[in-house]
């Protein structure tokens, strides 16, 4: 069997047909055209009024927080399991990432935990829709609303799923998609922006452009500001791909339907969780195992591999990485955030690649079930890491 990646696009006729429409025709007066019509039918499809396509889902969240006014001492609570780029651009606008607890069914961040987190200095809060999954943002909304604190919501990976039949990204202020070669809709590198609120959205347009007012034609700068924005080819690429939303989401459902059903008979894993009045577009099929167990997710991880099976750790609590370790706050977020720290060590992320087939999910499952079926080689596993 080739080796089997842990993530990857699905791409058709359509895609290649309209990039390379795009680079044959979107120039001169046609160079702004597929994104326009991206960002269009974006905002059309998650339900808001303003959508921007940017170079990274990063800088839409450095974009995001500029554009709230978020500076040096302000603080901005952010969960402890998610990807870097969800923290770091707090860092960039002089602000202080606090790390707050997750939920320990859906590992999105816990309303309880934010609450708790939250000082005079909290500015904003960057709930993560993580691996698809959507954490309490009425109960989330609510908190912040009456503390005045803005909400960035971080849908990198969660486009199309929903809360309440809202779609992911229209649950805050403001909300930020990836684009990244591993999601759902891709555009191989890129992202979004989107709000209801038209003045954020007209700051927004500023500051992508280094400080250039909207309209402007006689390059007369008002600040310094940044370069971010999208490429028309990878515009054209992520038109095609929305088009399509819903069949790369009905793939990534039923992908998860089929490891549910190849782990039923596996008690001791745990997947993704859906809770009511949630859909999850689950980018990434995720296992917990019991800590019990004796099996840590670089065990894991290390076995697949020896089966040309890529898989991904779950995240790393951030208050544990070198990055943050000078960080003021990370001895208390160690301490504070149990269920991070509980889960981080046992979970991993499975292969979840558009171009998975039953039978693929099939051979993956086998190879987990055999490792869980052999304790003696966990233990081998554990000497030879240790």
């Amino acid at each position: 069997m080739k080796r089997i990646p842990v993530s990857g696009p699905w791409i058709t006729e359509r895609e290649i047909a309209y990039v390379t429409d795009a680079i044959t025709n979107g120039w001169y007066e046609n160079a702004s055209c597929y994104h326009a019509r991206f960002e269009q039918a974006f905002a059309s499809y998650i339900g808001v009024r303003f959508a921007l396509a940017l170079p990274s889902c990063t800088s839409g969240i450095h974009l995001a927080l500029a554009a709230l006014g978020v500076g040096p001492g302000d603080e901005v609570i952010v969960p402890e399991i998610t990807w870097i780029a969800s923290a770091a651009p707090i860092i960039y606008v002089g602000g202080i990432p606090v790390f707050a607890d997750v939920d320990p069914r859906t590992w999105c961040l816990s309303p309880d935990s934010f609450e708790s987190c939250i000082t005079p200095r909290t500015r904003a809060v960057i709930p993560v829709d993580l691996y698809g999954g959507i954490p309490q943002m009425d109960v989330i909304g609510d908190i912040a609303r009456a503390r005045n604190i803005a909400v960035i919501e971080d849908a990198a990976e969660a486009i199309g799923s929903e809360f309440k039949r809202r779609k992911a990204g229209s649950l805050g202020d403001v909300g930020v998609f990836s684009f990244h070669g591993s999601k759902t809709l891709t555009t191989g590198e890129g992202g979004m922006l989107v709000t209801d609120r038209e003045e954020l959205y007209q700051r927004f347009l500023v500051l992508r452009d280094h400080g250039r007012q909207s309209g402007d034609k006689l390059f007369f700068n008002t600040e310094i500001a940044y370069k971010y924005k999208m490429s028309g080819l990878q515009a054209a690429l992520g038109l095609a791909q929305l088009e399509r939303i819903e069949e790369l989401i009905a793939r990534k459902r039923l992908i998860y339907r089929w490891y549910q059903e190849e782990l039923a008979d596996t008690p001791a894993v745990t997947l993704n969780h859906e809770p009511p009045d949630t859909k999850s577009t689950y980018w990434m099929v995720t296992i917990v195992l019991p800590e019990e167990l004796g099996l840590t997710k670089k065990q894991v991880l290390d076995w697949m591999d020896q089966h040309r099976i890529d898989c991904r750790p779950f995240f790393h609590p951030l208050s544990s990485l070198p990055a943050f370790r000078d960080h003021p706050g990370v001895l208390r977020a160690q301490e504070r955030n149990k269920v991070s720290y509980r889960i981080s060590p046992y979970a991993v992320n499975l292969p979840s690649g558009l171009n998975l087939t039953r039978e693929t999910v099939q051979y993956v499952c086998d190879r987990l079930k055999a490792l869980l079926a052999q304790p003696k080689l966990s233990r081998d596993l554990h000497r030879e890491l240790v």
